[in-house]
């Protein structure tokens, strides 16, 4: 049975917080009902990667070199702590993956003379973590030779499906396994055991689709009886459509293919530049279909962070800034995927912003409000009642004046603003924001409003349970709302709301509905208010006013009916 383990902050984490600039606020929202529970990713992972820069050609002194490179940057103080060593690592004959005696890929110790556990050792010597890489399946040299599964009587033939494969970008030749096999679930516990034993850290499977979810769920279960703590990332490109299955078991998840550009000199691409602004700006998109899913414990994965060797990395530094901003607004991962051996002072002074970093490890994504050509804006709240709000010109040529209303943002009135880039202070702005931006720049500010008013939350922006899910509405705020909630006491919603000040609050449920719809609302676990909606259409909001008792500081207000069907939730407003 699966063990429940307690969740910490990592110390680098914390350390990143505390650094944050004055007025950041190093805080969630709630974490979403399905969230994995292995008690790892409470907030996105930072760190390196060696697939962007070093490609097919790692080896134990590459990935030294960049471990040395890292610990000496100040970054790991920071919250950057992880060293990956991605594909390529194993040993491949005619047949595919050469196996170890138990039908595990063996490492090429060509590359790695010490072993996968003296390269870990090495990276934890510099107070640092180590992460690995696997697909799913078994090779088919081990079916061949019909290795045994250790600490069993089962072989490799008992437990392989010959007829179907997995995606393997490597040697290939990966079988499925038979899940309905008690021997297939000993296998993945012995690899994962192999590596717990080794010190990894962190894993990465790659090739995961809507087929694997077998494959996952049983990763999933032999990390967690290792006994070891395992941070269990999947990729790439994941179907959104199990975008509950992965946020269940797994810590974070790619949402779209490679960001690398896969357009440089040398041998499949490889080499400077790692990537280009198509390969970055597709990646808004995808962003904002995910945004529901992410919070503490899983992340969605915008694929690695190509800053620190300047120009060359294939983007401006305005597109280098934007690509930080866009991660750090998602709450994705940050792991770098440049040459840390060569990082030049101005891409070290973006990835050493506390303030960003700040935003990336607030436990928020943020959801997209404008997205007009080449403007966007996205934004999140944090649980002291600040908002965060970024603006791009997403463009390739020509300058773009960007604009946003305070009461898209989800307040009125004024605000103080700072510019998170710079730390210098915007002075009071009333009624809306405009910034005109080069071609791929961005304008991120810190938002706190000053005058006492109502605050709006997006349906969209909560923790959504069950079969709660979002949906496209052309008259809703944002574009958005969130429909099937109810008829069941399984599928609901919860918004984390702020209040100045203990009392009782007037809160506006904004919905859509064909006829009439009752729906509960209850605070902080508190006695439901029951309600109901009467509309005409399901595009057109229509909204109902409850009161309800908030506590000081961030409240958890929930939306739900657990006997019929709830209106759709478009946003509630808090006065």
């Amino acid at each position: 049975m699966p063990r429940h383990v307690r969740r910490r902050w990592p110390a680098a984490g914390l350390a990143a917080l505390a650094l944050a600039a004055s007025g950041a606020a190093a805080v969630a929202a709630a974490p979403s009902a399905s969230a994995s529970d292995n008690g790892q990713s409470v907030r996105p992972a930072m760190g390196w990667s060696s697939w962007s820069f070093v490609r097919r050609w790692p080896d134990e002194t590459k990935i030294k070199a960049q471990a040395d490179a890292l610990a000496g940057s100040g970054l790991p103080a920071l919250g950057y702590v992880y060293v990956n060593l991605d594909d390529f690592y194993q040993k491949c004959d005619s047949n595919g993956f050469v196996v170890d005696s138990y039908g595990r890929w063996a490492v090429d110790t060509a590359k790695f003379p010490g072993g996968i556990k003296a390269l870990a050792d090495y990276v934890h010597s510099k107070g640092l973590k180590f992460g690995f890489y696997v697909t799913p399946g078994i090779a088919k040299n081990a079916v061949t030779r019909n290795t045994p599964v250790e600490g069993t009587s089962y072989h490799a033939q008992d437990i392989a499906d010959t007829s179907r494969t997995e995606k393997n970008y490597n040697c290939k030749n990966m079988y499925r396994l038979n899940y309905s096999h008690p021997g297939a679930q000993a296998f993945i516990d012995s690899w994962a055991d192999q590596m717990a034993s080794w010190g990894v850290d962190y894993l990465k499977i790659d090739g995961v689709d809507a087929s694997t979810v077998d494959d996952v769920e049983a990763w999933d279960r032999a990390l967690r009886q290792t006994g070891r703590p395992i941070n269990f990332a999947l990729s790439n490109n994941l179907p959104i459509a199990q975008a509950t299955t992965w946020q269940r078991l797994a810590n974070s998840w790619r949402t779209q293919g490679d960001v690398e550009c896969y357009c440089g000199p040398g041998a499949n691409g490889s080499g400077f530049p790692l990537t280009d602004w198509s390969h970055v700006s597709s990646r808004f998109g995808s962003a904002a279909s995910w945004q529901q899913y992410a919070g503490p414990g899983g992340w969605n994965d915008l694929d690695s962070l190509e800053i620190g060797n300047g120009d060359q990395i294939g983007l401006t530094a305005d597109q280098r800034r934007s690509m930080m901003t866009l991660w750090a607004m998602a709450a994705s991962p940050l792991l770098l995927g440049s040459d840390l051996t060569a990082l030049t002072s101005t891409d070290l002074a973006m990835l050493t912003n506390t303030r960003l970093i700040a935003v990336d490890q607030d436990g928020v994504a943020a959801q997209r409000i404008v997205s007009s050509g080449v403007n966007q804006v996205w934004r999140k709240r944090e649980a002291n009642g600040d908002y965060i709000v970024a603006l791009f010109n997403t463009g390739t040529s020509g300058n773009s004046t960007v604009s946003v209303s305070w009461s898209q943002v989800g307040f009125s009135g004024s605000a103080q603003v700072t510019d998170l880039w710079s730390g210098s202070s915007g002075g009071t702005v009333s009624g809306s924001y405009s910034a005109t931006l080069r071609p791929g720049e961005t304008r991120l500010i810190r938002v706190r409003p000053t005058t006492s008013g109502p605050s709006s939350y997006e349906g969209e922006g909560g923790a959504l349970s069950g079969a709660a899910a979002v949906a496209s509405c052309s008259g809703c705020s944002g574009g958005q709302k969130v429909r099937f909630i109810g008829n069941g006491t399984a599928n609901y919603v919860t918004l984390t709301v702020s209040a100045a000040a203990a009392g009782s609050r007037q809160v506006t449920i904004a919905g859509t509905v064909n006829g009439t719809r009752t729906f509960s609302v209850s605070a902080n676990g508190g006695a439901p208010v029951t309600a109901s909606l009467t509309g005409t259409d399901w595009n057109t909001p229509v909204t109902a006013t409850v009161s309800l008792p908030l506590n000081a500081g961030s409240n958890s207000v929930k939306i739900y009916n657990d006997s019929a069907y709830a209106p759709d939730l478009d946003r509630i407003t808090v006065s």
